[in-house]
């Protein structure tokens, strides 16, 4: 079967020490400080094959680019990629992503019955590959789990025409059925970002009570997503900042109530006007520059007349902050970090939520084939005028 790789050179900086959980020219946690020269091609493959009796065989029928598959493709002024976490290439890219089962093992459990998966299921898949029997995950934490594997990152992905999945990862999206139609395997490839940013502003962050006001850097899809589920949410004020123009507006039809473009405007004044003074409960941090960012959002805090911000990170960037301690001490403030979307119901109730009309495939801007792939992988380092760009099979 065709698939799309990601190649790469093994070169770690000077600098690299090889971590405990970090394998000698296959896998690290560390990207951006080990892999060079990334090559992004369609190649062929062979198809995968149930081997554990809780496995399934999936016919993929869209998979979306992340954000975190053109970082892994793009590089630095050295050729290092700019993706800083858990690699391991070769590796077929992939991970935002639905399909129907084509094949189920023995005990391959569908939650949705609580039996084995019937061979048509329409299903979306959690990327985070947490073990289940770990320290943190025993404890309720599989995004941080100790032998974490993530699929499309050092298991083979979902660019490619079948994937194979432990059933335990797999959740059902017959809900969405009715709804969407024949959008239904759009809508469920954005299960997977849109549980991303709620896992950051609801479990991580705390979520909010109703009438609270919330700010979003980046229009991203996971920027935009937090938008909705926010709004969705009950937040009286949704605040984007974003320099796209395509992004704003998309942000808007979203659920934000205001949008700012930060090259042209004062963000931090923008933002106190609009709130009048009281400033924001919820930051959330998706720009991937927060070294540019993070001054501004200090500064909200700092001259707010509100309290107990929370400023959630979810943004992946290999970059020092510029943090000032008595911003956050002074102003009862607090910082998290956000990483995944597993555990806490998340997917279940992010499939509810675009089931009851959150409708998430408005930030679908192409649909293309997977040998388009490689070619918008690329683009979308610099085209800002795209926002989710879906492989769709036939």
């Amino acid at each position: 079967m065709k698939a799309v790789r990601l190649h790469a050179k093994w070169d770690p900086r000077p600098d690299f020490k090889l971590g405990p959980k970090d394998v000698e020219g296959k896998l690290t946690w560390l990207g951006s400080k080990v892999w060079r020269y990334p090559e992004v091609r369609v190649e062929e493959v062979p198809e995968p094959k149930i081997e554990k009796p809780t496995e399934i065989i999936i016919k993929v029928k869209a998979c979306g680019i992340c954000g975190s598959d053109v970082h892994m493709a793009q590089t630095d002024d050295e050729g290092y990629i700019l993706y800083p976490g858990l690699t391991g290439f070769p590796v077929t890219l992939g991970h935002e992503f639905s399909g129907v089962v084509v094949e189920a093992g023995p005990e391959a459990i569908n939650r949705r019955t609580n039996r084995r998966f019937e061979i048509g299921e329409p299903v979306c898949v959690e990327e985070m590959l947490w073990c289940g029997h770990c320290r943190p995950c025993a404890e309720g934490f599989p995004n941080h789990c100790e032998n974490l594997n993530e699929l499309g990152f050092n298991v083979d992905g979902a660019f490619a025409e079948y994937v194979k999945v432990d059933a335990k990862y797999a959740w059902s999206l017959r809900e969405l059925e009715d709804r969407y139609g024949d959008r239904l395997f759009l809508a469920g490839s954005l299960v997977e970002p849109t549980s991303v940013a709620y896992n950051a502003v609801i479990v991580r962050g705390g979520g909010i009570r109703p009438g609270d006001n919330v700010v979003i850097l980046g229009g991203g899809p996971i920027g935009l997503a937090a938008v909705a589920i926010l709004k969705h949410a009950g937040a009286a004020k949704v605040i984007l900042s974003e320099p796209s123009e395509t992004r704003r507006n998309l942000a808007i039809e979203l659920g934000a109530d205001h949008v700012i473009d930060p090259t042209k405007e004062n963000f931090v004044e923008a933002v106190l006007d609009y709130t009048n003074g009281l400033g924001a409960k919820l930051f959330l941090e998706a720009t991937g520059v927060p070294q540019i960012v993070w001054p501004q959002i200090e500064e909200v805090i700092w001259r707010a007349r509100g309290i107990n911000a929370t400023v959630v990170i979810v943004a992946r960037a290999d970059a020092k902050i510029p943090l000032t301690g008595e911003v956050f001490q002074v102003r009862r403030a607090q910082i998290v970090g956000s990483q995944g979307h597993s555990g806490h119901g998340t997917f279940p109730r992010v499939i509810s939520l675009m089931a009851s009309g959150m409708d998430m495939t408005k930030i679908i801007s192409k649909t293309v084939t997977m040998e388009e792939i490689p070619e918008y992988i690329k683009r979308l380092q610099t085209d800002k005028s795209l926002v989710k760009v879906t492989m769709v099979n036939e």
